[in-house]
Formats: structure tokens, sequence, C-alpha cells
């Protein structure tokens, strides 16, 4: 059987011109990167910059440049798609900032921030899916049938909560670092739960039995994920401390973390659960108990390996969202009628900022009502920063959006384009204006003291800093804890008390019965042949050092 090479000749060059564009555009994007990390350095101190809006106009001006290069036929390197932002650009941001949170300000304020995140985001999708019902009927945008209102909902109802950790810092402003960011977890979460749940409902039978069952399905998916985080967490730990790899190797320590955390995030993807509370959640565990069973060598490694990954992932997204901002596929669509497309972004950019607020100010009362302290309620200083703060729309909202109106990142209808075009709109003046603004903001309603006074050392359960001794400072020690706190009588006390109540029961029971096991703080690897090796593998600190947290 003859072999006609002159049909295959033209495939293999096809091939070697695809492979070389590809080779082209990633060696731009990289070049970029490189820009995007120097001129960030440069505008640090910049009040008005931070990196994610640096990034974002760099893709912008490069789009730009391209369009020009190709005589405006193209301006695309690279397609967006949702598979490369959940599968590789969003698990080591969401597990980074798990892994770096000051857990107590975390949980302290979860209450607040579960009711921000999940009922918030629920108040908020219904206003902008009503919003778009009555308001696109005036545009010349063409029929939607519920279920992209619905769409339309989930996807602007999700904030950024990439940007915000970019533009609030959790040292100068914890509390509104700890709800803001901690919001925006959830809030993702649940924005994509609710997205998937549009498409797998019957909409045309809705009834108080389908809204039982998604709140249900979405209980579920709130618990098991953050249990399948958790368990990944313990696991690392649990591995480590009796294998102790870094006896060996601390490569193998550092690889297995690494691969354990995105192993629970793709575990919760193949279970159709919530892979970003389940990579947080477990950020927050391993940080806790898997951190402190490592080598000192494998903690400094670990801690900068983790923040580099962000960081290279954060730029290498709004970069991304930048280029393709200008994707003239999609703008062509929408160039017979622009006015159209201004309207339906005007539309909703200001469904945005109402739904934020609907639930911002309301929740915020309500917390306020379960606090005692006038430290810990949150002023309306604060709300409107809070307010202010989580109007960005970001990757998220691009991701779903594409998944929504586009195919393989192209369209050929026009109002899929127009909704497209939107969103670019939306994700480019939200950032662009809100976070500009954030920091100047924040200077202006909450003005720092002129005396600045260190009063909470750092959480050194968090591995933010691993020049702070590990095991801290005694300001929550048992003995301060049982000097001004007593032990309540009901349960209904145990709520009314403040944290460090809740806190000290937990110290004690890790205390008894996960520290032995898992491992964490206080436990300290030795180094074979060291003076303190024939007291076992692993060696404890004493009683009053393993209680500070």
């Amino acid at each position: 059987m003859a072999f006609d090479l002159s049909s295959v000749l033209p495939k293999l060059q096809m091939l070697s011109a695809s492979d070389h564009s590809s080779v082209v555009s990633m060696n731009l994007f990289v070049a970029l990167l490189c820009a995007c990390i120097v001129i960030g350095h440069l505008l640090e101190e910049n009040r008005w910059m931070n990196e994610s809006i640096t990034a974002l106009l760099i893709g912008l001006c490069t789009g730009v440049v391209i369009l020009l290069i190709s005589g405006g036929k193209s301006s695309r390197l690279l397609v967006f798609s949702e598979d490369i932002f959940f599968i590789y650009l969003l698990p080591p941001i969401i597990f980074n900032a798990g892994f770096q949170v000051k857990k107590k300000q975390f949980f302290k304020n979860f209450i607040t921030i579960t009711l921000f995140g999940a009922v918030g985001t629920l108040v908020s999708c219904t206003i902008i899916t009503l919003g778009a019902t009555k308001a696109f009927k005036w545009t010349n945008i063409g029929s939607m049938d519920l279920g992209v209102y619905l769409a339309i909902g989930a996807i602007f109802a999700a904030t950024d909560s990439v940007c915000t950790l970019q533009v609030l810092n959790q040292d100068e402003t914890p509390l509104l670092y700890s709800l803001v960011f901690g919001e925006g977890v959830v809030n993702d979460a649940t924005s994509i739960v609710l997205f998937n749940a549009i498409h797998s409902f019957d909409l045309n039978h809705i009834d108080l039995s389908t809204a039982l069952h998604f709140l249900g399905n979405f209980l579920y998916l709130f618990a098991t994920s953050t249990l399948l985080g958790v368990l990944a967490g313990l696991l690392s730990a649990y591995i480590i401390k009796k294998l102790y790899i870094g006896r060996h190797s601390t490569d193998r320590e550092v690889a297995l973390m690494i691969l354990m955390a995105y192993l629970s995030y793709m575990l919760a993807e193949l279970c159709y659960l919530s892979g970003i509370l389940t990579v947080f959640f477990c950020g927050i565990v391993m940080s806790h108990y898997t951190w402190h069973n490592v080598t000192e060598s494998s903690r400094v490694t670990t801690k900068h390996a983790f923040a580099t990954l962000s960081f290279v992932a954060e730029t290498f997204l709004f970069l991304y969202v930048g280029m393709d901002a200008l994707d003239i596929e999609k703008w062509r669509f929408v160039s017979d009628s622009p006015g159209t497309s201004v309207a339906v972004s005007a539309i909703l950019l200001g469904l945005v900022l109402v739904g934020r607020a609907a639930f911002v100010f309301p929740l915020s009362f309500l917390s306020n009502l379960a606090k005692k302290s006038p430290n810990e309620k949150i002023s309306f200083r604060q709300q409107v920063i809070i307010w202010w703060a989580g109007l960005m729309r970001g990757a998220v909202s691009m991701a779903l959006a594409y998944n929504q109106f586009t195919m393989s990142g192209h369209t050929q209808q026009r109002s899929n384009a127009i909704m497209i075009t939107s969103t670019i709109t939306v994700v480019l003046v939200s950032t662009g204006v809100f976070g500009l603004m954030t920091k100047p903001l924040i200077r202006i309603l909450l003005p720092p003291p002129k005396l600045t006074v260190n009063m909470t050392r750092a959480d050194s359960s968090t591995p933010k800093s691993v020049t702070v001794p590990l095991l801290g400072a005694a300001q929550d020690s048992e003995a301060d804890l049982d000097g001004h706190i007593h032990r309540p009588s009901s349960i209904r006390a145990l709520l009314t008390t403040p944290t460090h109540t809740v806190h000290r029961y937990w110290r004690k029971f890790d205390d008894a019965f996960m520290r032995p096991v898992f491992g964490g703080r206080g436990f300290v690897p030795v180094d074979p042949g060291s003076p303190i090796e024939s007291k076992g593998p692993y060696h404890w600190h004493g009683e009053d050092n393993q209680r500070n947290i």
C-alpha cells in the first residue's frame, strides 16, 4: 500500500506553524510577566496603583500594539479558557490565601463572613437577575430565557477576591481584610455552585421543593468540600509526622505538601464539590499542623514557594484578561450598535452597586446586634469600605461568562457577544475605578493614628514570617484567659461570650487529641545526630509553650 507523502507534508507544516506560534505567544507572555514584576515593584509605594491593575493595563497596552501590528485583524494570542483558570490559576491563589491567613481573626468573624459570602451572594444574585430581567427589555439585546438571566445574576454576583488580596493588608486592617477576603472565598464558591445549579435544575418548574433542594444541595457542598480540605490537610500532616521525610529530603516534604494541596482541589472537582473551599481549608489545616512538622528549611521553602506560585498566577491572570479584552472578534458583533453594549454594561454596573449595598449594610447591622464589644462591631465607615472593596469583578466573572456565552472562547451570536463585551467592560471599569480608589478611600475613612503601636503580635500559627519565634508570645495564654474569662454555664452563654472562650476550648481539644496525632505547634523535628535525638525523632516543648497560639 503506497504512502502518499504529498498529503502528509502540508499537515506537518501546519502543526509546525501552530507550535511556533504557541512558542512565540508563551515567550511574549513570560516577557510581559517579567515586565509586570519590575513595573509593579517600581510602583509599589504608589497610593493608587497595585500589581493587579498594573498587569491589567500592561495587558491592554499589549493588546493594542498587537491589534495595530495585525492591521486591526486580531489581538488574540491565547484564548481565555475557563479550564485554564479553574484548573491551573485559581488553586495556588486560594491555597496560599488559606495558608497565610490569620486563622484567629478569620474564625473570629466566621459567622459574619458566611453571612456575607453565602446569604449576601444570594441577595446580590437575586437583585441582579430581577434588575436585568426588567432593564434588558429596554435594550436591543434580543430575547433571553429565565436560565440566562439567572446565570447573569450568578456571574456578576461573583466578587474578585484576587484583587482584594492586593488592595487590603491584613496587618494594617485585619478586620477588613478578614471580612472582605473571607467573604470573597465563600462568595466565589457560592457563585459557582449557583451557576452550576442553574444548569442542572429544571427552571420551568420552580417551587418550594426546588428551593429547598437547592438549599440542601448548597449546605451539602459547603460541608463536604470543607471536610475534604480538612482531611487532606490532616493526612499530609500525619504522613510527614510519621515518615519524617525531612530527615532524608526536604524536597520530598515540599513536593508532598504541594501535591496534596492540589490533589484535594482536583478531588473536589472530580466529586462535583467546591474546589475553592476545599483547597482553602486545606491551606488552613496545613499551616496549623503540617507546616510545623517539617524542617526549618522546608518551612522557609514552602512559605516562599506557595507565595511565588500565587503571585505568578495572579499576575498571569490579570495580564491574560487585559490582553483578551481587545479581542476584535467579539467587538465586531457589537460594532453596528455600540450604544447597546454601553447601555448593558452601565445597567450591569449599576446592579452590581445596588446588589452589594442591599446586603452589606443590613447584614452588618445584624452582625453588630450579636456583638457586645464595641471594638468587634463593624462601624459605618468600615461597612462603606467593605461595600466598595467588594465591587470589583474579575476572573471568576470572566470565566463563568465565557462558559455561558461562548464555545471554546468563540461566539457567533450577537446577544452572546454583547454579554461577553459587557462583562469585559464591567471587569475593566470595576477593577480600574474601584481598585484604584480603594487605597485612598481607606486612608480617608480610616486614617492611621499618628503614633502607631503594634498592639497585636503576628499570629505565630500562621506561616507569614519565619523570622518570628514559632511559639510566639503568651498574649492569649491559659493563665491570661483564666484570669479574664469565666467558664460559661450554658450553650447560650457560650455563644454570647467573647470568642476567646471558644478558642480556649478548641485549644484544650487540640492539645489533648489533635497535636499528639497530627503534630503541629510544639512539635520540633530534630536532625540526625543532634543532642536531642536520643529523646526520639520528635521533641515537644513544655506545656506552657504548647499552649501559646
